[in-house]
């Protein structure tokens, strides 16, 4: 009787210790699998469906060929239940190096960001282009004028209210976005931005502005943009064009003539394109253009709020970057052939 009492008890203890085995192992694998190298490519992105969780995302990840093997993987999820709150959505795997760091940023719901960058100076055009180019980037904009996506953008934005152009209204800056976001989106942020931005400059302006409202301070504030990218001059440049306002004078300034050419555009101005009547050419109309000609920088909107104390009523390029500022158009006459004698010596090569 006792030889079968020992026998059994030595059969109990095998299999207990076969079992805790077994269980070491098992645990052991579900860990191992924590671990196991992710081989994704570089810059790959992974996007997950709603609903994928469980043995669904293990068989995903294995066809994917993120993972070679996901036997223990629903193990893996109930031992580390933190693992497997899992959120839809597209990320990046760059900097990936395991099974756990995966899940730990599926579950983290930080999806993969791209970026696009509105420069100061450029026009809607060039916005246009730049999201049609966008990777990852929703395009519902395709072949579509001003007006027609002004007019679908006035619902979200009444600040635009009537506005047939978005010239100007797009505010500089790099924006962010996640894969399938919208260029509509994208448009939204930027001049939501914009609007703010003109509201600040135009109730912080200073008294006697020659403008009659916040969009001609955007007209502007756009041309100052175009002169000068020293932000040491916006205000000299603003108070010139300010003083011109204030005494009738035509702001003469290239750069609405070359907006007003379009694409006869080709890097010169001749003395026929300054002879030109055009609703641009500020050679030939009295005071602002009718739109801006360029997204200007919240630098430049400031700059028209607060324009310089100047007596100056003209300027010119002076060869080193910045401008030379005159009072009178015979001073101005001299800064423009001492800036054309600079030219010359450049061309020449001395």
């Amino acid at each position: 009787m006792k030889k079968l009492i020992y026998c059994f008890l030595g059969l109990s203890l095998l299999l207990f210790i076969a079992v805790a085995a077994g269980g070491y192992w098992g645990y052991q694998q579900i860990q191992n699998l924590a671990q196991q190298p992710i081989h994704a490519e570089t810059d790959q992105l992974l996007t997950i469906e709603r609903g994928t969780t469980g043995k669904k995302l293990g068989e995903f990840l294995q066809q994917q060929g993120l993972v070679k093997d996901t036997t223990f993987f629903p193990f893996l999820l109930r031992l580390q239940p933190k693992l497997s709150a899992v959120k839809a959505g597209t990320y990046s795997l760059n900097g990936v190096t395991n099974l756990r760091e995966l899940l730990l940023l599926l579950n983290s719901g930080k999806e993969a960001q791209f970026s696009i960058r509105f420069g100061e100076g450029e026009t809607f055009k060039q916005v246009l282009s730049s999201l049609r180019s966008a990777a990852h980037l929703r395009h519902t904009l395709q072949g579509e004028s001003q007006s027609d996506i002004a007019s679908q953008l006035q619902t979200a934005l009444p600040e635009l209210k009537e506005t047939a152009k978005l010239e100007g209204w797009i505010y500089p800056d790099t924006y962010h976005y996640t894969v399938n976001s919208s260029d509509n989106e994208l448009l939204q942020r930027a001049i939501a931005r914009m609007v703010q931005a003109l509201d600040k400059a135009w109730q912080g302006r200073a008294d006697n502005l020659p403008l009659k409202n916040a969009y001609e301070m955007l007209i502007l504030a756009s041309i100052v943009e175009k002169e000068t990218a020293l932000d040491s001059e916006r205000a000299q440049v603003a108070g010139v064009f300010v003083n011109r306002l204030k005494r009738g004078m035509r702001l003469q300034t290239d750069p609405t003539v070359i907006y007003g050419m379009g694409d006869n555009y080709n890097g010169n101005i001749r003395r026929k394109d300054l002879d030109e009547k055009t609703p641009y050419n500020t050679y030939q109309i009295d005071g602002l253009p009718p739109t801006p000609i360029a997204m200007p920088s919240e630098a430049s909107l400031q700059a028209v709020a607060h324009p310089a104390a100047t007596t100056a009523l003209y300027f010119v390029a002076d060869g080193s970057g910045g401008h030379k500022f005159s009072n009178t158009l015979a001073e101005h006459n001299q800064a423009v052939q001492q800036y054309l004698k600079w030219l010359r010596t450049q061309k020449n090569g001395n």
